[in-house]
């Protein structure tokens, strides 16, 4: 077979608007995409909703008559379990295997063809999935959480325009960590471990089964500068509930950035060293 012809370098400014108009079409492309299985977003919808009843209930029972854990209140805890529950199919943690399959089918070879990077197209089309997910997802829980218990509204002004930045960052970021999860087929071709392992630490070290406040501050710390994790879901959580002053919610959101911007660049570096290693396989 021939080789596979690496995709082509970025755009320049000259064409950066057109540039742009090429990834609002493919995330467009993407809502559309999704927004066709109606079904499976209302079931999801519904799980969703169910696992937040009973998670709430858990978490409420480990404050007790304290009233507080882990700097959390009542209130507090209910509003980072309804969220939480709702941006989990925004961020999308696990269940996406695109790239990966695609690897193993071969098909990944026209990806490889095509004006735009790869990164940089599913990276839209994500986009645009996590746009279908706002309304059919996540509104659902945020709705139905404070019918039954009592929440926490924010307080500051700041709050609300921080908390669409970091999750939107949380989303950028948790994109490129499932990107490199998946490209480990270029090398394993199957990739069912990489999955499990992501599966199982992302859940937990992200903050979906419980805060990671309720961890002893050096292991916060260590998770918090030495992996991504927590800046998938516990990070924007702790900026709604307003866990922290401004200036530590600016920090965190700033060390999100950080993160976003290195696993991006991970993913290209990683998908270069795989178009490399298909030329010398010869396609």
């Amino acid at each position: 077979m021939g080789s596979v012809t690496a995709t082509v370098a970025p755009p320049t400014d000259s064409n950066v608007i057109l540039w742009f108009r090429t990834f609002w079409a493919i995330s467009r492309s993407g809502f559309r995409r999704y927004a066709t299985y109606r079904q499976a977003a209302l079931a999801g919808a519904v799980t969703n909703s169910v696992f937040g009843f009973l998670h709430c209930y858990v978490l409420l029972a480990a404050v007790g008559t304290a009233g507080t854990v882990g700097g959390y209140d009542r209130a507090q805890l209910a509003t980072f379990v309804w969220v939480a529950q709702g941006l989990l199919a925004v961020i999308l943690l696990w269940g996406w295997s695109d790239l990966a399959d695609r690897i193993r089918t071969g098909d990944v070879a026209g990806d490889l063809l095509r004006p735009v990077h790869p990164v940089t197209s599913y990276l839209a089309t994500d986009l645009g999935r996590a746009g279908y997910a706002v309304l059919a997802r996540f509104l659902p829980p945020l709705l139905i959480g404070p019918l039954f218990f009592d929440v926490y509204l924010p307080t500051r002004w700041s709050t609300l325009p921080l908390f669409g930045v970091s999750v939107v960052t949380a989303l950028v970021l948790c994109f490129g960590c499932r990107y490199l999860v998946n490209a480990t087929a270029y090398w394993l071709q199957d990739v069912r471990g990489p999955m499990i392992l992501w599966t199982l630490g992302s859940g937990v070290l992200a903050g979906l089964y419980f805060p990671l406040r309720f961890l002893p501050e050096p292991l916060q710390l260590a998770l918090w500068l030495g992996t991504p994790f927590p800046s998938l879901l516990q990070t924007p959580l702790d900026v709604l509930v307003e866990r922290d002053p401004p200036v530590t919610q600016l920090g965190l959101v700033a060390l999100q950035l950080c993160w976003a911007v290195l696993i991006l660049a991970a993913c290209r570096l990683v998908q270069r060293r795989a178009e490399r290693r298909l030329v010398v396989q010869g396609g």
